[in-house]
């Protein structure tokens, strides 16, 4: 991205899109129960709260009434339904893995198989995104955790800490490649989660190629554990590369997920929070709600002067239902450079 002289005067930014993550699959009840909802209504009033609070984009997952992550696609309808039913402005993003929760205690933490995860683009009501992973990748989520962070949690226990350590997200291009076909055919924004530098160069040269027509609509992720690193050199190394009309949301965890997010609202960036990402205020002396989260980052966005997106102003924002046409357009609509001509060694070179 390119950054001009008062880049940081928020009337030079778009408004500000919350993300939340309320629902938390890699926890269970028990580890806050104020929090996590398991009752249908109470799943569905979550959603709502959160967009009462300020969110416009909810990162949907679901669960079964024991508590347990859901794996069926009919619990994924219902909740859609009842969240369309109540706050029907709301970007919904199912969360491409479905459920990464381990079946039973000890068991491994997976994604489900490609053809299953393929079903997401059938799911009814549609949803408007689904996050999607470029390129196989190790995903260790608690290589950053204090142990103070999941201390009285379920993943303190060394067995099921061991099993999310040890996770790894599937990704090849025979899976991504055929996904964002599917969901391209249902209208569905491919929303792509960029681990580090290379799956975005990927997802870029899909675009190259024609396989996705659609708006870069992206999460930065910096959890470390394969992924990006929480820092202002990875966050700034991989701004250099994303072009001026991507749509980016930084993401982050742990007590990383607040400090990651004041620079995205600082940067014109977007954000996200909710207990997928952090059960604690920065103190960590209580946990914090996802509404907790939410309004914590409307005020702050507000004294830096950025007021937050409504939802029709998100949709706007985040293109929800734009696709084009040619490569071309798609290239140029995201502010790419246009394929290069035979001969042409790059799109910055001139004949004397």
């Amino acid at each position: 991205m390119n950054f001009l002289d008062g880049h940081l005067f928020p009337e030079n930014q778009d408004k500000l899109v919350i993300t939340a993550a309320p629902y938390g699959p890699e926890w269970i009840p028990s580890d806050f129960p104020e929090d996590i909802p398991v009752k249908m209504e109470d799943q569905i009033q979550k959603a709502v709260d959160c967009y009462n609070a300020g969110a416009t984009v909810l990162h949907v997952h679901v669960r079964e009434a024991d508590g347990k992550g859901s794996k069926r696609l009919s619990k994924f309808n219902e909740l859609l339904a009842g969240i369309r039913a109540r706050v029907p402005d709301m970007i919904l993003q199912v969360g491409g893995s479905i459920s990464f929760a381990p079946e039973s205690e000890g068991a491994a933490a997976k994604w489900l198989s490609d053809d299953t995860r393929h079903m997401l683009a059938d799911l009814e009501p549609t949803p408007d995104q689904v996050t999607v992973t470029v390129n196989t990748s190790q995903m260790n989520i608690g290589e950053q955790f204090d142990i103070r962070d999941i201390a009285g949690t379920s993943l303190a226990d060394p067995q099921n800490f061991e099993t999310y350590s040890n996770m790894i997200v599937p990704s090849n291009p025979s899976f991504f490649e055929e996904h964002v076909r599917r969901l391209t055919a249902r209208g569905i924004q491919s929303a792509f989660q960029f681990y580090n530098i290379n799956s975005f160069e990927t997802v870029e040269r899909l675009m190259r190629r024609g396989i996705y027509k659609g708006p870069l609509v992206c999460n930065w992720v910096a959890i470390g554990g394969g992924m990006d690193q929480p820092t202002i050199y990875s966050l700034s190394n991989f701004l250099r590369a994303v072009p001026d009309g991507a749509v980016l949301t930084v993401e982050s965890s742990m007590r990383n997920v607040l400090p990651i997010n004041m620079m995205g609202i600082a940067m014109g960036l977007h954000v996200r929070c909710g207990i997928e990402d952090n059960l604690w205020n920065q103190s960590r002396t209580e946990k914090m709600s996802t509404v907790e989260q939410i309004e914590q980052l409307v005020r702050i966005s507000r004294e830096f002067g950025r007021e937050v997106a409504s939802a029709k102003e998100a949709r706007k924002i985040c293109k929800i239902g734009v696709f084009y046409d040619t490569v071309e357009e798609t290239l140029a609509a995201n502010g790419f450079a246009p394929n290069p001509k035979g001969g042409q060694q790059g799109f910055l070179r001139k004949v004397a």
